[in-house]
C-alpha cells in the first residue's frame, strides 16, 4: 500500500493536470469560435460557386469540358490528408491517419502519393507512404492566398497528367462534439448530367464567353474548396480538443476524488494504530 506522502504527491499531480487540461479547453473554446465564424461564412459561397459552375457548364458538349473536368483513366491518385500540427484532441488526426491507410489499401493497385498538411499526419505516413509533398508550415498563418499556392501546384501536376485524381481527406466540422471523415474528389471536378441539372433552365448572357467564364471559374472553385477543407479541419480539430480535454479535467476529477478519500482512509487507518500503541503502551505500563 503507497504511504501517505505518495498519495498526496499523486493528488498534487492531478490537481495541477487539472489545471492544464481546463486551460486548454478554454482556449479552445476561444479559438473554435472565430474558426467556426470562418467556415460557416465560407460555405455559402463555396456552395454558390459550385452551383454556377454547374448551370453554365450544363449545356456544354463534352469536347468542350475544361481540363479539370475531363475523366481520363486512373493510374495515379494523390491524397490531401489534412490533420493537425498538435496532438490532444482525442481522435481527431488518428481518424485521418486510419482512412488515408484505408483508402491507399482498397486501391492498392494504383500509384499512389500522399500530401500532407499537418504535422500529424506526416509524422504517420512518411515511414511507409510516399508523401508527395509536406505543407505542416501551412498553420504559420492559414491565408487564401497560401492555401491557392498549394491548389496551383495541385492544378498544375493534375494538367500535366502527373495525377489522374485528387482527393481530399479531412474532418468536417459538424459541431463542437461532432466531426465528420470526409473522402472527397477535388479533381476531376464532377459534372451534373444535363438531365439532372437543377431540373430548370437558366438563362444566362455571357461576357466573354462561357469556356472563358468557366476557365476562371473552375480553378477558383477548386482554390476555394480546399480552403474551404483546411478551415474545416481547423474548426473541428478545436472541437476535438475542447471535447477531449473536458473529458480529461472530468476523468482527473473522479481519479482525484477517490485517491482523497482513499487517502482519507489510509491517514484514519494510520492515525488508529497509532491511538491502539499508545493505549497498548499504557496499558503495559499500568500492569507493571
Amino acid at each position: 500500500m503507497a504511504n501517505l506522502k505518495e498519495i498526496r504527491g499523486r493528488i498534487s499531480s492531478i490537481a495541477s493536470t487539472m489545471q492544464i487540461t481546463s486551460a486548454m479547453k478554454m482556449v479552445s473554446a476561444a479559438k473554435l469560435k472565430k474558426a467556426q465564424d470562418a467556415i460557416v461564412m465560407l460555405r455559402p459561397y463555396s456552395e454558390k460557386l459550385q452551383e454556377i459552375i454547374e448551370n453554365v457548364s450544363s449545356t456544354l458538349d463534352e469536347e468542350n469540358l475544361s481540363i479539370y473536368a475531363t475523366p481520363r483513366e486512373v493510374k495515379k491518385v494523390l491524397y490531401v490528408a489534412i490533420t493537425s500540427n498538435r496532438g490532444l484532441a482525442g481522435a481527431f488526426n488518428s481518424s485521418i491517419i486510419k482512412e488515408v491507410n484505408a483508402l491507399v489499401h482498397q486501391n492498392d493497385h494504383l500509384d499512389i502519393e500522399v500530401m500532407t498538411i499537418g504535422k500529424k499526419a506526416f509524422d504517420a505516413l512518411k515511414a511507409n507512404k510516399k508523401v508527395y509533398e509536406n505543407h505542416s508550415d501551412l498553420y504559420d498563418g492559414v491565408t487564401f492566398e497560401a492555401v491557392a499556392e498549394i491548389a496551383d501546384d495541385i492544378m498544375r501536376e493534375f494538367r500535366a497528367g502527373y495525377f489522374d485524381e485528387v482527393y481530399l481527406v479531412y474532418n468536417k466540422f459538424i459541431n463542437a462534439a461532432t466531426q465528420e471523415v470526409q473522402a472527397e474528389k477535388l479533381l476531376p471536378i464532377t459534372m451534373p448530367e444535363k438531365a439532372e441539372a437543377n431540373g430548370t433552365e437558366t438563362d444566362y448572357i455571357f461576357e466573354p464567353g462561357r469556356n472563358e467564364i468557366l476557365e476562371t471559374l473552375i480553378p477558383k472553385s477548386i482554390k476555394t474548396q480546399l480552403f474551404k477543407s483546411i478551415l474545416d479541419s481547423i474548426a473541428s480539430e478545436h472541437g476535438a480538443r475542447m471535447t477531449a480535454m473536458h473529458k480529461a479535467t472530468d476523468n482527473a476529477q473522479a481519479l482525484k476524488n477517490e485517491l482523497v478519500i482513499f487517502y482519507n482512509k489510509a491517514r484514519q487507518a494510520a492515525i488508529t494504530n497509532e491511538i491502539l500503541e499508545i493505549v497498548s503502551g499504557a496499558e503495559a505500563l499500568k500492569n507493571n
